[in-house]
């Protein structure tokens, strides 16, 4: 039987593209994984369509959460690959999944738009006139637009180009001065415990004077983030900002509720933010589903209060407050939770557009307690947040409107 040969021009660089195109669909694809697709081709050969997409799978795909992505992939790149650069720019803005299928993935349509955008791979001669482009990609944005782009709508490569610039921020709190007192040479409080024994060296006298001042320390930070199924377009997105500020301070707790209250700290502790994210999706069982946010808080006052609200702790809820649970329990035990912490600031996306009023009877029950009512649906809101807690001063007073 004669085997396709792999060192064939056409199918080396269809490879090489189809590993691209994985690449940009968030797949972790490097040189080595397609250097092993060209030697597989060679074995396999390209008579048998289930032996190639065996091969290809077993080399590209690492995590069971990218087989959706990678068989979409596979599906739509190796219908016609040698026309890929006239067709896929014709049939991407029509594609529709059949119904036995489910539907494209935005990251897959993504990188398959970007790769068909990209230009030939070969140099014209100079001799020839360089044929003008147009740049018709509509999805990249600068710097400054990703800024102020809702999370709702972020494609693919903005979602990790929002990934790298939440690396880069930083929400400090205003350290507050701890009451117990420590030796400091510069502190303002005289040592008499310490400076009678150190004058005891001295036949009594008072030769040396010790002091004592007040430490600064940081107070702990605590998010409630609401997965439910209203908040499903912000939650990936959440997530990543939590473990963004799960990386850069210490003391950090950080919890996920819909129709229960999931503890995910030592999830967000690891580094690879997409294994993190993952494991939290597998965690959670309530993932995408109802809301009763006055039963997570209770759950939260009567379980964790006491572990986590310790030396003035912030408290932070990101919820657009749609809840299904009994309102007067929301309202109880948002009060509860009022009196345990330093600061209370509700975080909500729906507050990012011009139009939204509070009007939802969860919002109504629990912003009488709030501290502060921000959005959150953007990295600007984001880092007016930062600005935000650096800024922290003693608790206001709470009035329930928005802003506070």
């Amino acid at each position: 039987m004669n085997r396709a040969q792999p060192s064939s021009h056409h199918l080396t660089r269809h490879i090489i593209t189809f590993g691209r195109v994985l690449r940009r669909a968030g797949l972790p694809v490097g040189t080595g994984q397609i250097m092993d697709a060209l030697r597989a081709i060679q074995i396999v050969g390209l008579w048998n369509r289930d032996d190639v997409y065996q091969a290809f799978s077993s080399i590209f795909v690492t995590r069971r959460d990218h087989f959706e992505l990678f068989d979409q992939a596979f599906d739509l790149f190796w219908r016609a690959p040698a026309r890929l650069p006239a067709l896929m720019s014709l049939l991407l803005p029509q594609v529709q999944a059949p119904d036995r299928r489910p539907a494209v993935s935005p990251r897959v349509k993504q990188a398959m738009q970007e790769n068909t955008a990209k230009p030939p791979a070969f140099k014209p001669k100079r001799s020839e006139p360089r044929p003008a482009q147009i740049d018709v990609i509509f999805t990249y944005s600068p710097t400054e637009i990703l800024r102020k782009k809702d999370f709702a709508e972020f494609t693919a490569e903005e979602t990790i180009q929002a990934k790298k610039m939440l690396e880069h921020m930083h929400w400090p709190i205003q350290p507050y001065l701890a009451r117990r007192k420590t030796s400091d040479p510069t502190g303002r409080f005289l040592d008499m415990r310490q400076t009678i024994r150190r004058c005891m060296r001295h036949h009594g006298e008072f030769v040396h004077l010790r002091w004592l001042g007040k430490t600064p320390k940081t107070r702990p930070i605590v998010i409630l983030c609401d997965i439910s199924g209203s908040m499903e377009r912000y939650s990936r997105m959440l997530l990543h900002f939590m473990h963004a500020i799960s990386e850069g301070m210490q003391r950090v707790e950080t919890f996920v509720f819909g129709t229960r209250l999931t503890r995910i700290t030592r999830y967000l502790r690891q580094r690879d933010i997409d294994q993190a994210v993952a494991e939290v999706a597998r965690a959670v069982n309530d993932w995408a589903g109802g809301t009763r946010i006055g039963e997570a808080i209770k759950q939260f006052n009567y379980v964790w209060a006491r572990r986590v609200l310790r030396n003035g702790a912030v408290v932070m809820i990101i919820s657009d407050g749609w809840d299904r649970g009994d309102i007067s329990l929301l309202k109880r035990e948002m009060q509860r939770l009022s009196r345990s912490c330093f600061r209370l600031i509700w975080l909500n996306p729906l507050l990012g557009f011009e139009s939204y009023q509070p009007l939802t009877r969860g919002m109504q029950a629990a912003l009488p307690y709030v501290d502060d009512f921000l959005p959150v649906h953007n990295l600007e809101s984001l880092e007016q947040l930062g600005k935000h807690l650096a800024s922290l001063g003693r608790p206001s007073i709470r009035t329930g409107e928005v802003g506070a």
